[in-house]
């Protein structure tokens, strides 16, 4: 028994093939070798594990009786090795054909499932989907974590620094609206203003920050009753009608539509978003190369405008 956990897996088909067979001759034939390469096979395997296995003072040569006593467990480790060859071949076609992105939190619900049917065209391909803030985003693609990114950019800004590293295609806009529920309108009159916030550092914080906060109305307040950078508990707060809340458009079509949310930007700013694909700028893998070329190429994305 010792013997077996040194064997490798053609060696054992070697012994069953004799088993199976009744002589060298046979088995040589259903091992697609000539008489004489198995012969050099058999010695072969003898050794290397530093055992006889068959006996020779027989004609034809046949196994040894101790060795025909394992053949329930030969055959056993046979199907065992080669179903752990077939799943760990099976792993690594996976493992190659396998593409991963990340979106931003603001995105992962309305683009990544547009994005995955839209590469599900290439065949059997695994398609990974994270999620994570801006500088995340551009953490898992600098570490190659990823394939590509989808993020939202303000109009006129290139890709944070250092900007060369990364290539880009805008596939469309999107719109950072104020929204209330119906009862909470009146709120956006108010001279101190209950907002749903998201943190500083956080992309669309910044955004509130550089590009909303300097064009509320004069004299305007902002009161921060709450603050996440999660955009859909973003959402359900402004639900709970505790306050206003910048969201994007493509997050809230439907409440919009359904009159559980108003837009409430004819009296407060709103800011065109890019939403756009970036990866490094480097050479890449043939089937994540196709997957750049369809999204770049074929991915439909809403466009709205101001």
């Amino acid at each position: 028994m010792q013997y077996l956990c040194s064997m490798r897996l053609e060696w054992i088909d070697d012994i069953l093939a004799v088993l199976d067979g009744g002589s060298l001759a046979r088995a040589a034939e259903k091992r697609f070798l000539t008489q004489s390469a198995f012969t050099r096979r058999v010695r072969l395997i003898e050794d290397s594990i530093g055992a006889a296995l068959f006996d020779r003072r027989r004609k034809p040569v046949t196994l040894l009786p101790g060795v025909r006593a394992l053949e329930p467990e030969l055959r056993d480790l046979s199907a065992r090795m080669h179903k752990l060859r077939q799943t760990m071949q099976t792993a690594s076609d996976q493992a190659s054909k396998s593409l991963g992105f990340v979106c931003q939190h603001a995105l992962t619900t309305t683009v990544s499932p547009q994005v995955v049917l839209a590469l599900s065209t290439d065949g059997n391909v695994l398609t990974r989907v994270r999620s994570g803030n801006q500088d995340e985003c551009l953490m898992h693609l600098i570490s190659r974590e990823v394939d590509f990114a989808i993020m939202y950019a303000l109009p006129g800004d290139d890709t944070p620094v250092p900007f060369n590293a990364f290539e880009t295609v805008d596939l469309g806009t999107d719109l950072l609206i104020p929204v209330a529920t119906p009862n909470g309108r009146n709120k956006a009159n108010s001279a101190v203003l209950p907002t749903i916030s998201y943190p500083s550092e956080v992309f669309l914080g910044q955004v509130f920050a550089r590009m909303i906060n300097p064009r509320l109305p004069k004299d305007t307040t902002v009161s921060i009753v709450a603050e996440t950078a999660l955009t859909l508990a973003v959402l359900q707060l402004v639900l709970t009608d505790i306050g206003v809340a910048w969201l994007p458009h493509s997050l809230i079509v439907e409440h919009l539509s359904q009159g559980r949310l108003v837009r409430i930007d004819d009296v407060l700013p709103s800011q065109l978003l890019i939403i756009r694909l970036v990866r490094l700028r480097e050479a890449q893998s043939e089937h994540a190369e196709r997957a750049w070329q369809r999204l770049a190429q074929h991915l439909q994305l809403p466009t709205v405008g101001n």
